[in-house]
């Protein structure tokens, strides 16, 4: 299939959400080999690990090897594809009036959709890496600050984008609370969590005293800029939507703060385990778990109600089935990845840490069950939306997705 030469929808920045979508899900499929096949002494699994793995593991250990692997590739090309696309419009559309209208209204807060993007591109590009590039974990001590400089700059592009925003709406003001009536605008926080990630990345991986204290203090900063805000944009938010009623093309915008939950727990998990193995600060297998189960459970009040608004308001069989169309869409599937993500953690590093279950017993299994369902309907939704507001042709399956000129 082929992208089309001229959106069938009027662009906006929201379409990078379809780039940030097939990232999510390259990590997603990253998740099985990470918790499923033995990478002792490393934190993730790499090159030489799967290699070992595949060559002396079970049938079963080189199917699940062979799967995700193919699922990483195949959306972290997507991600890039995606990605070149989403510039090459972008960059013609920011010189419309329709780019200086959206830069004196409530939806300004959409050009941080491209810092988020951008720092799940670190992500996936670390993955990949890591993955299929042999030899690569031995240096990545000396890749750790490449990584920390890369969110670094990221960062000050989010940090600029959202002082603008922040700076035009309490100066000049502009800023009309009865058409915020959705969670739209917790995406620029979003992207604040999503750098704060990336940073305790190096932060729970790096055994450089020096750079895992840089890379804690960079989480640090951007975890507490994208809390404080998520705060006010909730209370914001749901005000509007309590007089104002919903959105009903923005209701998918309640789901954001399951991504939003997923990021900063597995940041402030990572900072713990770096506290725990590079300064002794120990960490107990049942308060891992107690954080990890209470940020599963916001999780899913937020998708339960999230659901029941968005079956009320008929979302799915309008912009997703339907005819509508709407780039907003794209952020159905952050919501499906992150559950999924974030489930695995609560799984192997709560579950299997309290003693509850075995790695591959009968219980471990049927807990991962729904959400093998979970992934295959995000997956699906994906392509349908992908489909209904990026690709206009089909052709056989071994042509490759062509960016617009």
């Amino acid at each position: 299939m082929s992208l089309s030469k001229a959106a069938p929808a009027p662009y906006n920045p929201l379409y990078f959400l379809a780039a940030l979508g097939a990232g999510g899900l390259a990590v997603s499929f990253f998740m099985y080999i990470m918790w499923m096949t033995p990478h002792a002494g490393q934190p993730i699994p790499s090159f030489s690990t799967l290699m070992a793995a595949f060559q002396t593991g079970s049938l079963a250990m080189q199917a699940l090897i062979a799967v995700s692997l193919a699922g990483i590739v195949v959306f972290s090309v997507l991600h890039v594809r995606l990605l070149v696309w989403n510039f090459s419009r972008y960059n013609a559309w920011k010189q419309t009036e329709a780019a200086q209208k959206l830069r004196t209204g409530n939806a300004e807060t959409q050009l941080m959709s491209i810092p988020l993007t951008l720092a799940m591109s670190v992500n996936v590009g670390f993955i990949i890496g890591a993955v299929f590039v042999p030899g690569l974990w031995g240096i990545v001590e000396f890749l750790f600050p490449a990584a920390l400089l890369a969110f670094a700059l990221i960062g000050v592009y989010a940090l600029r984008l959202f002082a603008d925003f922040m700076s035009r709406v309490l100066v000049d003001g502009g800023f009309h609370c009865a058409n915020n009536n959705s969670l739209a605008t917790m995406l620029s926080v979003f992207a604040f969590a999503m750098i704060g990630v990336g940073f305790s990345a190096a932060t729970a991986m790096s055994h450089n005293p020096v750079t895992s204290v840089v890379g804690f203090m960079g989480a640090s900063f951007f975890l507490v800029a994208a809390v404080l805000f998520a705060a006010i944009f909730m209370v914001m938010g749901f005000r509007s939507m309590m007089e104002h009623r919903a959105n009903p093309e923005t209701v998918p915008t309640l789901w954001i703060i399951i991504p939003f939950v997923t990021v900063v727990g597995i940041a402030v998990y990572r900072m713990k385990m770096a506290l725990e193995h590079n300064f002794g600060a120990e960490w107990a297998a049942g308060d891992k778990f107690a954080m990890l189960a209470t940020l599963f459970s916001i999780q899913l009040v937020f998708g339960l109600v999230g659901f029941a608004v968005m079956k009320r308001a008929r979302y799915f069989e309008q912009y997703v089935s339907g005819e509508k169309r709407s780039s907003g869409a794209f952020t159905l599937i952050c919501p499906g990845v992150a559950l999924f993500v974030f489930a695995n953690f609560l799984i192997n590093a709560g579950l299997l840490g309290i003693g509850v279950m075995d790695k591959f017993s009968v219980a471990y299994f049927v807990a991962y069950a729904p959400l093998v369902v979970l992934q295959a309907l995000t997956i699906k939704v994906f392509f349908q939306l992908s489909g209904k507001l990026i690709t206009t042709e089909r052709h056989d399956d071994t042509a490759a997705l062509a960016p617009a000129e």
